[in-house]
């Protein structure tokens, strides 16, 4: 599991009202709980966070600048509650599509809605018992409940395990983006106090591996001992599906200009033109002003087909009307080509910034090719409107330090 064990949704929603209504008393009739109840969920609340929520007042309730913080992230853990509990209510009568309504009991419980993730992620009931170290009784329980409040089934059975209905993807979706916001809540707290903590996936795109990502992480952990960073090298969808559910919290690397229009935000950093790349020795690593139809019948090492690498490489050739190499290998692993341009003959087309090193050693060289107007946009990639964590924001302004230092230390030298 993960830090948001500790803290309790209904706790949660009990001083979400408290703050709204300032009072117990006020909390306890929009709850239907007793106020006991109520006064409970706030000191177990405190406990674990480690922090006092409110200031008790004569006047009531107040909350204090720890319980604003915590208020700010839950906010976002709540809407997503509430929107998948609307969907919910709109898919069983689609003339309740406007109500609101209160958010059902059925979500505000933490434990469940990690059970329902973790046998999403592992579609094998036994599997995901295993995993959570608890019996297969206790997971098929949970997920009843949730089936019932949400008045549909979100699995079926096939030979395959138990996977997800169209509805079930929906539900998890927002499931998954509440848990990864309700992980941030005590990292929010501790940043108060002045202690960045806390674990960031970041999506690693090519280009930012070499250089820009190492560094930064290296600056970050220097300064932030508390911060864990877990690297995701997936492919670009992959990553961008990870984003969308909060389980990555930003991408670094080649900008897509559809992002945008698809729920994201683009962040730019820094441009780069393509360059090619040989081993030193290389037939054509002497030679000047290297032509298009020189290129054109080397062997290539390529990226993959609609990569934005691919098609500016490609644009190299049609702009004179030349037909495109056909790659001899396609692959985007730099361990790969760079075990192939240094044990042959064959040419490569990325960012001199991936194999860095290689050329500073001058065990790779970059061809005088006629790689102008290849740019490409590096940057960051967020989901629009998302609140960074504390680690997060860390890692993502030494990455704009790094990005800087980068550009005014590296250029490309053409053979």
């Amino acid at each position: 599991m993960n830090d948001s064990d500790s803290l309790n949704l209904a706790h949660l929603h009990a001083v979400r009202v408290i703050a709204e209504t300032g009072s117990v008393s006020g909390a306890a009739i929009v709850l239907f709980r007793a106020q006991s109840a109520v006064t409970r969920a706030v000191q177990e609340t405190e406990s674990a966070l480690g922090e006092r929520l409110f200031d008790r007042k004569s006047s009531g309730m107040l909350p204090t600048a720890v319980c604003r913080a915590v208020l700010h992230r839950s906010a976002r853990v709540f809407d997503e509650l509430q929107e998948v509990a609307r969907w919910s209510r709109a898919r069983r009568s689609p003339r309740q599509t406007g109500a609101d309504g209160a958010l059902p009991a059925y979500l505000l419980n933490t434990r469940r809605l990690q059970l329902f993730v973790t046998l999403a992620r592992h579609k094998h009931m036994p599997s995901a018992a295993r995993a959570l170290g608890i019996t297969q009784p206790a997971i098929s329980s949970a997920i009843k409940i949730l089936e019932s409040g949400a008045g549909m089934p979100l699995f079926h059975r096939n030979p395959r395990g138990l996977l997800l209905t169209s509805e079930g993807e929906t539900f998890l979706l927002h499931v998954r983006r509440a848990l990864n916001e309700l992980r941030h809540v005590s990292d929010d707290v501790a940043a108060l106090r002045g202690s960045i903590q806390g674990s960031v996936t970041v999506g690693a795109l090519p280009l930012g591996r070499t250089l820009i990502l190492p560094d930064a992480i290296a600056r970050v952990i220097a300064r932030f001992p508390g911060v864990r960073v877990v690297t995701d090298e997936s492919n670009y969808e992959s990553l961008v599906g990870g984003l969308r559910a909060g389980d990555v919290d930003f991408i670094l690397g080649a900008l897509r200009s559809n992002d945008v229009a698809s729920g994201l935000e683009n962040e730019k950093l820094m441009s780069e033109e393509l360059v090619v790349l040989a081993r030193h020795g290389h037939p054509l690593a002497a030679e000047h002003d290297l032509t298009v139809s020189q290129l054109a019948h080397a062997q290539w090492i390529m990226p993959r087909r609609q990569s934005p690498a691919r098609g500016l490489f490609e644009s190299m050739f049609k702009r004179t009307k030349t037909k495109p190499p056909q790659p001899t290998v396609e692959s985007a692993d730099l361990a790969v080509i760079r075990g192939l341009l240094l044990r042959t003959d064959m040419l490569a087309v990325l960012s001199a910034q991936q194999l860095h090193y290689e050329c500073q050693s001058g065990q790779l060289v970059v061809l005088d090719a006629p790689t102008r107007n290849t740019n490409r946009d590096i940057g960051l990639t967020l989901r629009a409107g998302s609140t960074p964590s504390p680690a997060a924001r860390a890692l993502i302004d030494a990455i704009r330090r790094v990005v800087g230092d980068v550009a005014r230390t590296t250029r490309v030298i053409r053979r």
